[in-house]
């Protein structure tokens, strides 16, 4: 390595971005390819960087694995930050397993914390846990450590256990200020901020009571009965059972939830749920047909009871019904709590982490943009959608598989 190559590099560790392009800008060799590309990463120019390490990857021969390997995992981290999450991961894992050989172990976990906080983002919380669990805590240098710190904490946080959480982002709280940067001492924060906002409202006689996550864990972990209006289902006991795909029974058994001790009119009950505001016999006979279903679906939590003027929801061993709301109502709930983490997203990424087709996702994104709730950026493939923070509320319960036992 020449003392040029030398200068940039260390001008990179230690956040100088712009230093270390001035050492090195006006090469093209590997070496110089690779820290341009990172540098203008660090300085957010995301596409120049990815082309750039792409000719670096390209340039280095085959007696160079460590160097092409290397890389490999700093694209990957260009394309986490761009939200370019459908492409394969053999070649992040192929460069993570060349770096262990090569004796590169703090690239080699790097990849790894890159592979888990891609799962993260796609909702596959066992597989982020998997890809954390090879990566030794006690091995890793303070950037890392606080990476690391970050992943569990939100590994715990979308599974509401809110202690493990805290506990990790104490650890992740140290490493980034033994790091002295700025940005991750921030994001670290942030993370640590979510734990004291509301997360949901828990209705009750018509009223909301703001929630934390830790108070939505003891009320799950409570024995009632809690209709999840986010992630649209009904907890118990340990026992979740999903609506998310079925709502008219979702609609069904939120109404019997709010109104709960009392009934509920079947004409009530039928405007709701089949959004007619005449009700006739056929309507009637629909509307047993589809008690009948939610009553199977949730025998094992509640049963539902007919009274003279409708039906009442009859929780287990007597207790309580509870209804959590989430923080941002409609259909486009997750969609918005992705796009809250400021990082542009593609349309097919979004399909992707909500496991839903590109049309649904550009349908509801065309609904959002109308009504001035996100904007897009670029033209054609290249284009990217934003939207604003949100402030006062998290939308941790809203992202992808943030279910119990999830």
């Amino acid at each position: 390595m020449d003392s040029l190559v030398a200068a940039s590099a260390r001008a990179l560790a230690a956040g100088d971005a712009l230093g270390a392009l001035k050492r090195v800008a006006l090469r093209d060799d590997p070496p110089a390819l690779a820290l341009r590309g990172i540098a203008m990463a660090q300085l957010g120019e995301h596409a120049p960087a990815r082309d750039l390490l792409r000719r670096a990857i390209r340039a280095f021969g085959a007696a160079e694995e460590r160097e092409r390997a290397r890389c490999v995992v700093a694209e990957a981290e260009v394309a986490l930050a761009m939200r370019d999450l459908d492409g394969s991961t053999r070649a992040l894992a192929a460069a993570a397993a060349a770096l262990e050989t090569h004796g590169d172990r703090a690239n080699a976990s790097h990849a790894r914390l890159i592979a888990a906080r891609r799962l993260l983002l796609l909702g596959r919380l066992a597989e982020a846990a998997h890809e954390l669990a090879a990566v030794d805590p006690a091995a890793l240098p303070p950037t890392q450590a606080a990476v690391a710190g970050l992943i569990a904490a939100e590994l715990a946080l979308r599974s509401l256990r809110c202690e493990p959480a805290q506990a990790a982002l104490a650890r992740a709280h140290q490493a980034a200020y033994r790091t002295g940067v700025p940005a991750l001492m921030a994001e670290v924060a942030e993370a640590r901020a979510v734990l004291d906002r509301p997360a949901a409202r828990r209705l009750a006689a018509g009223a909301g009571t703001a929630l934390r996550l830790h108070e939505i864990e003891a009320l799950l972990a409570s024995g009632a009965l809690v209709l999840d209006a986010g992630r649209r289902g009904l907890a118990a006991a340990g026992a979740w059972q999903s609506l998310a795909r079925r709502p008219i029974l979702f609609a069904l058994a939120y109404e019997l939830a709010k109104s709960w001790p009392r009934d509920v009119a079947r004409d009530h009950l039928i405007a709701t749920a089949f959004r007619t505001r005449r009700s006739d016999e056929t309507h009637r006979a629909r509307l047993r047909v589809e008690i009948g279903r939610l009553r199977a679906l949730l025998r094992p939590l509640a049963g539902i009871e007919s009274t003279p003027g409708g039906f009442v929801l009859a929780p287990r061993a007597g207790a309580e019904v509870a209804v959590l709301e989430p923080p941002i109502a409609g259909e486009q709930a997750a969609l918005l709590a992705l796009l809250a983490d400021g990082a542009a997203w593609s349309t097919s990424a979004l399909a992707l982490a909500l496991q839903a087709s590109q049309r649904t996702v550009q349908r509801a994104l065309a609904e959002l943009q109308a009504a001035g709730q996100v904007r897009a950026i670029g033209q054609a493939r290249a284009r990217r959608w934003l939207a604003p923070p949100l402030v006062g509320f998290t939308t941790i319960l809203l992202l992808p598989a943030s279910l119990p036992g999830a």
